[in-house]
């Protein structure tokens, strides 16, 4: 049943970037070019993802556990230290070039030609690079 629920969230999650625009590449790098034709209309789905997801993380704060009865696996680190900066700026540039995030890759991959399966096999790659490389250093 757990899998269940995570399959239906995982789907809803989907429906909603692919209802948003959020899995056209097009829309994404429009709303990046501030200097050109800028399309404003990515800030909305933001704003309307903000406004959906604060309130349930004030409750599930409160709450301290899941629906499930889960511990909450929530940052705690407060500082910025390289690997965080690294890493968020190569998601930035990665996300201005390509006009895909991670999410919305994975909710193109059922809809569109080549270029969301180029870019999640990318991901994949790069995320396993990370991996051996945590792991060389850990040995």
């Amino acid at each position: 049943m757990p899998n269940l629920f995570a399959l239906l969230a995982g789907l809803l999650f989907g429906l909603g970037l692919i209802l948003s625009g959020m899995t056209d590449p097009a829309k994404v790098t429009a709303f990046l070019d501030v200097a050109g034709a800028w399309d404003p209309s990515l800030a909305f789905v933001m704003g309307g993802a903000l406004l959906v997801a604060l309130p349930a993380f004030y409750v599930a704060r409160r709450r301290g556990t899941t629906l499930r009865g889960e511990p909450l696996q929530l940052p705690t680190a407060r500082r910025l230290d390289r690997p965080l900066i690294v890493g968020s700026v190569m998601f930035g540039a990665g996300w201005g070039l390509a006009g895909y995030c991670p999410g919305p890759a994975l909710a193109s991959l059922s809809m569109t030609d080549g270029a969301p399966w180029l870019f999640v096999a990318a991901m994949l790659a790069g995320m396993a690079l990370y991996e051996a490389r945590q792991w060389w250093r850990g040995r």
